[in-house]
């Protein structure tokens, strides 16, 4: 059989867009991994807040919105969002990023309400007093019902037609009159485009076709469980943040989920958490909080993979005829994946943008891959006239 689209990578990014094309297109989808949403997507923090990232991330997050308010009853029976909130805190030294972030998420058009320390207090009993310089109150952000969003893209594309490959190894591609070829295991998938959604191994597929690599960077952040403190209520606590992304915590199931939001580049894998970074976390932690720590529950990494200017990626190679992008979701692409997968969708099928996203920041030509080759041809022709 002739596919119209072969999509590489089975988390959130390649479901998704499997989705999204299959109303339109005949799709088939291989993952590496024996099963599905492996990596990034089953160790997500799972947060919607409509501030976070870049302003393309951010338009695509706002977009996605009302789909995760209130998804199609063929896709999920609720809402995939819950009420949160998130709490700001800036030291006397952290003042000045206080003020620059207030004036970015004014700027998004999201709510940000300025508390005193007394209030925020209220809000968190145990911060630590003399801690807090400044605070605020984003409300709008929610906890995502990540497991219900996953798997409802994963059904609504199977029902549609679209057929999953798990532990699909590619020994062999090849491209014949405008259609690809892949050898996998011991069956040949051929198809008229092939969507690279593979996160952090994106380059890597990338390579595999004959296309350049993008230079996307893979940053691991660990994360672990430690209790609440003794007698205290944490369900309702907001999520909270370091103003510099020193840490953040958020209550996960009657104990705490704590990280030192670290960003440290390694090598696409299975990441595994530093013991280092752990304890980071928990110092940080402790020097805002009245929480003592005698034991870490269980600990993990996941993989944030960015673009060089830390925006998405979605268009087909400048170079490699049939060869789609859908990479650099780094630490954003829950929030933003119902947008993300229509507007993807609608480039491959070259349809205007979806409404949601007409009239944003966001054009099919600003998240291209070719702005890098742009930008690469740029340098060297500046580089040249000085000679």
């Amino acid at each position: 059989m002739l596919y119209d689209y072969l999509v590489i990578g089975g988390g959130m990014a390649g479901v998704s867009s499997a989705d999204a094309l299959a109303s339109r297109a005949t799709v088939v989808l291989l993952e590496l991994e024996p099963h599905l949403g492996y990596h990034s997507t089953a160790r997500s923090a799972a947060l919607f807040a409509p501030a976070y990232g870049s302003m393309a991330f951010r338009a695509l997050s706002r977009a996605s919105e009302a789909f995760l308010e209130s998804p199609p009853e063929d896709f999920f029976p609720a809402s995939l969002l819950r009420p949160r909130g998130a709490l700001l805190l800036a030291r006397a030294d952290q003042l000045e990023s206080f003020e620059a972030e207030a004036q970015s998420v004014a700027h998004a058009g999201v709510e940000l309400q300025r508390l005193s320390a007394e209030e925020a207090r209220h809000r968190v009993p145990c911060l630590r007093a003399g801690y807090l310089a400044a605070a605020a109150y984003e409300p709008q952000v929610r906890d995502i019902d990540v497991e219900g969003l996953f798997r409802g893209f994963v059904r609504r594309a199977k029902q549609a037609g679209v057929m999953f490959h798990t532990s699909a190894q590619i020994s062999g591609v090849a491209r014949d009159r405008g259609v690809w070829h892949l050898t996998v295991g011991d069956q040949t998938l051929s198809a008229r485009a092939v969507v690279n959604a593979a996160g952090a191994w994106c380059d890597q597929v990338a390579q595999r076709f004959g296309a350049s690599p993008l230079g996307l960077r893979v940053l691991r952040r660990c994360a672990a469980i430690i209790d609440a403190p003794a007698g205290v209520a944490v369900a309702q606590w907001p999520v909270i943040f370091d103003v510099d992304d020193q840490f953040y915590l958020k209550p996960e199931a009657g104990r705490l989920l704590i990280s030192p939001a670290d960003e440290e580049p390694v090598a696409p894998g299975d990441a595994h958490p530093e013991d280092l970074a752990i304890a980071v976390a928990v110092d940080r932690l402790q020097r805002a909080l009245e929480i003592e720590v005698p034991r870490v529950h269980r600990s993990w990494a996941g993989l944030r993979t960015f673009a060089p200017d830390r925006d998405p990626v979605i268009g087909y190679d400048a170079q490699v005829e049939g060869f789609f992008w859908c990479a650099g979701q780094g630490g954003y692409g829950i929030q933003s994946a119902p947008a993300f997968a229509q507007l993807a969708a609608a480039i491959l099928a070259d349809e205007p943008l979806p409404p949601a996203l007409r009239g944003s920041v966001i054009t099919a030509a600003s998240l291209s891959p070719r702005r890098f080759s742009a930008t690469a041809a740029g340098t060297t022709q500046a580089a040249a006239s000085s000679l």
